[in-house]
């Protein structure tokens, strides 16, 4: 990576790190505060990075860091899509195709996703691709942030990995595959015609899964909205939740969050997340 590259990708951090304030990432302001936006240790903090490392990067030194990172970064300093595009091309990374786990968030979503902090929340693309999770989302559904290529979509996952489907109970897994299968289609009518990654998933699901290709060939379609769920958690058993969605205005992205269902025992069970904390229930890697 070039230096002079490196010594602007420094400037652009800070001078991006300068105009956000600790509010706006919901962070507490704090006293004696030296800095008008938010500290090098709180960019760090928000995007999983070392402060050793984040600090070389404003310092134009370092390693050339990687796209999972950028991408983290981008979110961590609310980045537009011009600026999160600047930013790979200041890194000499590729900037990710829409719809991948890399994708670039709005930073508006983001905004109504730092501010829930009392509920299970995460951004997740129309196939089903995890973008981003608030730590109550991590510890009710798993951590989704390492998942790359075919295995990032949960919609690709279910029908081809059957540790995946671990996270309803079997009584209801007929049920999801039928609304996955719907919701694909919606999304991918909803594309442009000369999209090609929606048509490459489905063309993989009909050549791995039967069960896919039998719901395909009955042409159900229809966007998931607002849905009443159960999810069986590793320590805490059932839990069933009301599920909704906040569509971005192209359909892309979508904000889901979970709320307790009335007349059950899940609002205590959602109020044991934060004890539980986010231990380790993923589905395995292959």
């Amino acid at each position: 990576m070039g230096s002079a590259k490196f010594t602007e990708l420094g400037a652009f951090l800070r001078s991006r790190r300068g105009r956000i304030r600790p509010a706006d990432v919901g962070l507490p302001h704090g006293p004696r505060r030296r800095v008008p936006g938010l500290r090098r240790d709180e960019v760090a903090q928000l995007a999983g990075a070392s402060v050793e490392y984040y600090t070389e990067l404003e310092r134009g030194a370092g390693s050339q860091p990687s796209e999972q990172m950028i991408a983290a970064l981008a979110r961590a300093l609310r980045l537009t899509a011009d600026e999160r595009d600047y930013l790979y091309h200041l890194a000499d990374r590729p900037v990710p195709v829409p719809g991948s786990a890399g994708s670039h968030v709005h930073p508006g979503m983001l905004d109504l996703l730092t501010r829930l902090t009392s509920t299970p929340a995460q951004v997740i693309t129309d196939l089903h691709v995890t973008l981003v999770q608030n730590p109550l989302a991590v510890a009710l559904l798993g951590d989704h942030s390492g998942l790359r290529g075919p295995r990032a979509s949960f919609v690709h996952r279910w029908f081809t990995e059957p540790d995946a489907r671990r996270l309803y109970p079997e009584a209801d897994h007929q049920g999801q595959s039928r609304a996955f299968v719907a919701d694909l289609r919606a999304a991918a009518a909803r594309r442009d015609a000369r999209d090609t990654e929606a048509g490459s998933m489905i063309s993989s699901l009909l050549g791995a899964s039967p069960e896919f290709a039998a719901l395909w060939a009955d042409h159900d379609v229809g966007f998931r909205r607002d849905d009443r769920k159960r999810l069986v958690h590793p320590v805490l058993g059932l839990i069933e939740v009301n599920c909704l969605n906040l569509f971005s205005e192209d359909g892309r992205q979508r904000l889901l969050w979970f709320t307790p269902a009335v007349g059950t025992d899940s609002a205590d069970l959602l109020g044991l997340l934060a004890v539980i904390g986010t231990q380790d229930i993923s589905e395995p890697t292959r």
